[in-house]
């Protein structure tokens, strides 16, 4: 049997806190649709048997009708491929979610809860999921495998860590006997063993850095070979420069801009001693460039001396570092105060 295994998708999340940019959130929003048509693409053109979404498919807050609308149809689009949903901790299976009263096509199964199995040809599925927005209860030790000369799959939202998202023991999910456990909720790749996290299908943001996609998998004769496929066309970089050899504003913003690689989008963290306020125009930047953060600190250029104003107040605060009385940030961030207040006096 084949199959693509997905999780994460987040449909319709609004990127508030990624980036500078007003614009990005609709950028990204457009790219989740168009990873999605990548993944039913891909299905359509190797017949790929069974699609495992595990959990997070969408943002219950944020999702909108014309949305699962826009899924649905994609999902008419591979009629003959079994589609298995879990809620998880964003899309949980609630009253008034899309899950329990929209009219889903005939292929897709969502799992409520519950734990349940839906027995095919060869191939044994047991699914459950969220029906709140946390989840505790151990599901697990209410799966034992009836038939396990078939191809037993787990498909579940949830945390092998403690935590109140479905915290499930690693060791009990592996003496279940599962050919297959299609995990979702945590949003990096793990795929080293037969327990998968896809990851989220597009990345959703500077804690989620490098290649994102999907699991795509086949198992014959009990035997599991799978590879990962890479989906989203982007990649968050986080990139460090140093201003501490930067004399200028202009200065700076070209070389923010001569940081350029196709379809990477960069967070650009300045670091070292700043010679000048910095307070960049996020419209002379380029588009590739979506966040700036500002770690630099100002150069201090007195030290303690009787006869100025400012030697005497770093003597001062010198003590209260030595005693212990303040800490090394607040230290900096006195002396910083200071400069800018006591810079030009003698």
């Amino acid at each position: 049997m084949k199959f693509v295994h997905i999780a994460d998708v987040h449909l319709d999340t609004p990127f508030k806190t990624i980036s500078d940019r007003a614009d990005i959130g609709v950028e990204r929003r457009l790219e989740q649709r168009n990873a999605l048509k990548k993944v039913i693409d891909y299905i359509k053109e190797n017949n790929i048997e069974y699609l495992f979404i595990s959990g997070d498919l969408y943002d219950q807050e944020y999702v909108r009708e014309s949305s699962i609308r826009f899924l649905n149809d994609l999902f008419s689009e591979i009629p003959n491929t079994k589609i298995y949903i879990t809620p998880g901790n964003h899309d949980p299976y609630i009253k008034n979610s899309f899950y329990s009263t929209f009219l889903w096509n005939s292929n897709v199964k969502i799992f409520t809860n519950v734990v349940e199995k839906v027995e095919n040809d060869n191939v044994n599925i047991y699914g459950f999921g969220f029906n709140n927005f946390e989840m505790n209860e151990n599901q697990l030790k209410d799966i034992i495998l009836d038939e396990p000369e078939k191809i037993n799959i787990l498909i579940t939202h949830g945390d092998l860590g403690e935590s109140k998202y479905n915290h499930m023991n690693l060791n009990e999910i592996k003496s279940k006997g599962f050919d297959y456990v299609a995990l979702g909720h945590i949003h990096k790749r793990d795929d080293s063993t037969n327990i998968v996290y896809p990851g989220s299908l597009i990345s959703l943001g500077f804690d989620e850095l490098g290649e994102h996609g999907m699991i795509v998998g086949e198992i014959t004769d009990k035997k599991l070979n799978k590879k990962f496929i890479k989906i989203d066309e982007r990649e968050f970089v986080e990139f460090e420069l140093d201003v501490s050899n930067i004399i200028s504003e202009e200065e700076l913003i070209e070389k923010i801009n001569s940081i350029n690689e196709e379809n990477k989008l960069f967070k650009i963290i300045l670091i070292g001693y700043r010679n000048f306020p910095i307070n960049i125009d996020i419209k002379l930047i380029n588009k590739n460039i979506i966040k700036i953060k500002d770690n630099t600190k100002i150069k201090i250029d007195f030290k303690e001396n009787n006869n100025t104003l400012k030697g005497l107040f770093v003597k001062k605060l010198n003590e209260r570092k030595n005693n212990n009385l303040i800490d090394e940030k607040t230290y900096e961030d006195i002396l910083e105060i200071a400069e800018q207040a006591l810079g030009k006096n003698k």
